[in-house]
C-alpha cells in the first residue's frame, strides 16, 4: 500500500476499481467484475477501525485494456482523485489498475498531488522504502511484459490466419454478410456493388458516381451494434467510396500489410473491372495533383522550383469575383527555414515560358531548313512547326498542359531570372535529344511577408494588387504632407505638424519621402521598388541624402 495520509478519527474514502481485458463472461450474473469488487468490499470492511469506508460510486472498466489509460471508468476515478473525493483506491491486483509502466507513474503522480493511496488485496506493498517501490516497478514491468507477448501473439494469428485467406472479423462490407464467421455474398447487396464499379470507370469521378447513388437509392450497409442500435444505411460519401473501390475483398482476395492472399471468400467484381477502376482511381489522383482538373489548369504545375531548391505549387486568391494565379512556395519542403516564400503570378510565367517554347521551336525549325532537305521534308517540318505554335496559341488547356510537359523538363526561378530547360526532341526525332537551358531575367518585390517575382514588360504592372500597397499609402501620405506645406505657411515645424494631425516626428520623416527621385516614386507606385525596400525602411531613415543619385544608390535602385 502507498501510505499517504495520516489515518485518524477522520473516515478515509476508499472507492474500488475493477477492470475486465474482454466482455466475455461478463453477461453472467457474478461476474469477474463483481468478484474482484467483493474481495475489495471485504477488505475495506476489514479495516473499518482505521476509519475505512467505501464509495458508494462504482468504478469499472469491462472490456478495456490495461494497456493506456483511454477507459472511461478510470478517467472518472482519477478526475475524483484530482478533486480531492477519495483517499484510497482499492484493486484486487495491482495490473487492475494499470499495465504499463508510464502510465503507473502517471496515477502515481495524480495520487501524490492529492496525499492519495492505493492498496492491493491480494498483493502487499510498502513504496515508503526503496524495495518497496523496486518489487511494485518488477511487477509491473512483468504485467507490461505479458501484454506485449500477448500482442505479438495475437498480431501472429492474425498474419497466419489471413495468409490461410481467412476474413479476420470487423463489420461486413456492403455485399456481404457474415455466417459463421465467413463472408457470404448478399445477392442484392453484390449487384449495387458490381454497379458501382462500372459506373465509376464509365463517369471517371467520384461526385458524379455520389449523386448517382442517391438518385438511385444506393446506401450503405446497415448493421446492428452489439446494443441493438441501428447503423449504416446512409448516403455513401466520398471517403467510403474510395475506401470501397479499393476495397480487394471485392476480387476474393485477403491483404495483411500490403501482402495479398487468395481468400476463403467468393469474390463479386471481376478482376478485369477492379483493376479499370483502379487505373481510373490512379489516373484522378494524378490530375488532381497536377492541376489539370480545373477549367484554367496550371500549365507549369509539377515543373517549378524557386532559388533554395523548393517546389513551387499552385495557388489562387479571389477578389471581387476574379480569379487571380500564382505559383508559391512552398514551406513544408523548404531548403532554408528564414527564408519567405516566393510568388509569382501564374499568368505571366506561364505566357513567357509558352513564349520561350516558341522561340526555341522556330529556331530549332530554321536550322533543320537550313539544311539540305527534300522538298517533302520540309513540308513536313513546317507544318509541324504550324501545328506546334497552333496548339501553344490556341489549344485547350489541357492540351497545351500535356505539349509542355512534353517539351519543358524543369523550371527554376532564380532571384534575378527564371531557368527553363526543355528538350525538343518530341517535337522532331531529328533535333537534338539534350536538354538546353534559358533564361529569363526576372525583378524581386517584397510584399509583407512574401516575395513576389515580376517579369520585365509585365502586363500587370499597375494594376491593384502589384504594387506593395503600404509603400503606395506612405507615397500617397508624404505627397499630402508636402502640398500642405507648399501651400500654407506656418512659422515652424511644430505648427505644421499639428496642422497635418502628426507628431513632428512623423512629420519630418514623410516630408523626408515627399522629395525621393521622381523615378523613385514611379517604381514604388508600379511595385518595381527592389525587394529588401520596405515601408519601415524608407520610412524610418533618418539619413536620407538630398542628391537624387544619391537616393538611388542608397535604396538599391542602380
Amino acid at each position: 500500500m502507498r501510505n499517504g495520509r495520516t489515518v485518524g478519527s477522520q473516515p478515509v474514502r476508499c472507492a474500488i476499481y475493477t477492470r475486465k481485458s474482454t466482455e466475455e463472461g461478463l453477461e453472467q450474473d457474478f461476474n469477474s467484475l463483481d468478484a474482484q469488487r467483493e474481495a475489495c468490499a471485504a477488505y475495506i470492511l476489514s479495516q473499518r477501525h482505521e476509519g475505512w469506508t467505501a464509495l458508494p460510486e462504482v468504478f469499472e472498466d469491462g472490456g478495456y485494456s490495461g494497456g493506456n489509460m483511454d477507459r472511461p471508468g478510470m478517467k472518472r476515478l482519477m478526475a475524483a482523485v484530482a478533486a480531492g473525493e477519495i483517499d484510497v483506491i482499492v484493486v484486487y491486483k495491482v495490473d487492475r489498475l494499470t499495465r504499463s509502466l508510464a502510465d503507473f507513474a502517471k496515477i502515481v503522480e495524480v495520487l501524490d498531488a492529492k496525499s492519495a493511496s492505493f492498496v492491493s488485496v491480494t498483493q502487499s506493498f510498502n513504496t515508503t522504502s526503496s524495495m518497496g517501490r523496486l518489487t511494485l516497478n518488477v511487477l509491473l514491468s512483468f504485467a507490461q511484459f505479458e501484454r506485449e507477448v500477448t500482442g505479438e501473439r495475437i498480431r501472429d494469428k492474425v498474419a497466419a490466419s489471413k495468409a490461410k485467406g481467412m476474413w479476420m472479423g470487423g463489420p461486413p462490407p456492403l455485399g456481404y454478410d457474415v455466417q459463421d464467421r465467413k463472408l457470404v455474398i448478399n445477392t442484392a447487396e453484390a449487384e449495387q456493388v458490381r454497379y458501382i464499379f462500372s459506373r465509376y470507370v464509365e463517369l471517371k469521378s467520384a461526385m458524379a458516381l455520389i449523386g448517382d447513388l442517391n438518385d438511385r437509392g444506393i446506401r450503405s450497409k446497415a448493421r446492428v451494434g452489439r446494443d441493438g442500435r441501428a447503423y449504416g444505411s446512409t448516403s455513401i460519401g466520398r471517403g467510403a467510396l474510395y475506401a470501397m473501390l479499393r476495397n480487394r475483398l471485392y476480387i476474393g482476395e485477403v491483404v495483411h500489410k500490403g501482402q495479398r492472399y487468395a481468400g476463403r471468400h467468393e469474390g463479386i467484381v471481376d478482376a478485369d473491372l477492379f483493376e479499370l477502376a483502379q487505373a481510373t482511381l490512379e489516373q484522378n489522383q494524378v490530375d488532381h495533383h497536377r492541376g489539370s482538373r480545373h477549367e484554367q489548369p496550371s500549365l507549369l504545375a509539377g515543373l517549378l522550383w524557386d532559388g533554395v531548391g523548393r517546389r513551387m505549387s499552385p495557388s489562387q486568391s479571389v477578389k471581387r469575383t476574379i480569379r487571380y494565379r500564382y505559383y508559391v512556395s512552398q514551406l513544408a519542403n523548404a531548403g532554408s527555414p528564414i527564408e519567405p516564400r516566393w510568388r509569382i503570378s501564374a499568368p505571366d510565367l506561364e505566357t513567357k515560358v509558352v513564349a520561350c517554347v516558341k522561340k526555341c521551336v522556330d529556331q530549332a525549325m530554321r536550322k533543320r531548313l537550313e539544311c539540305s532537305l527534300e522538298a517533302s521534308e520540309m513540308q513536313r517540318l513546317q507544318t509541324a512547326g504550324n501545328d506546334l505554335n497552333g496548339l501553344l496559341e490556341g489549344g485547350s488547356p489541357h492540351d497545351r498542359r500535356e505539349l509542355i510537359r512534353k517539351l519543358v523538363q524543369r523550371i527554376e526561378v532564380h532571384r534575378d531570372d527564371v531557368r527553363i530547360t526543355l528538350t525538343l526532341d518530341h517535337f522532331d526525332s531529328a533535333l537534338p535529344s539534350e536538354a538546353s537551358t534559358i533564361s529569363v531575367p526576372i525583378n524581386r518585390v517584397r510584399a509583407g511577408k512574401e516575395v513576389r517575382l515580376v517579369l520585365p514588360d509585365d502586363p500587370s504592372h499597375g494594376q491593384a494588387g502589384t504594387p506593395n500597397q503600404a509603400l503606395v499609402k506612405l507615397v500617397a501620405q508624404a505627397m499630402g504632407a508636402r502640398e500642405m506645406l507648399e501651400r500654407g505657411r506656418f512659422s515652424n515645424m511644430k505648427a505644421f505638424a499639428e496642422a497635418c494631425g502628426y507628431s513632428r516626428e512623423t512629420a519630418a520623416d514623410l516630408l523626408r519621402v515627399a522629395y525621393l527621385a521622381p523615378d523613385i516614386t514611379g517604381a514604388i507606385l508600379d511595385g518595381r521598388q527592389p525587394a529588401e525596400l520596405t515601408r519601415t525602411k524608407l520610412f524610418r531613415w533618418p539619413a536620407m541624402p538630398l542628391p537624387w543619385t544619391e537616393q538611388r544608390l542608397a535604396l538599391g535602385f542602380t
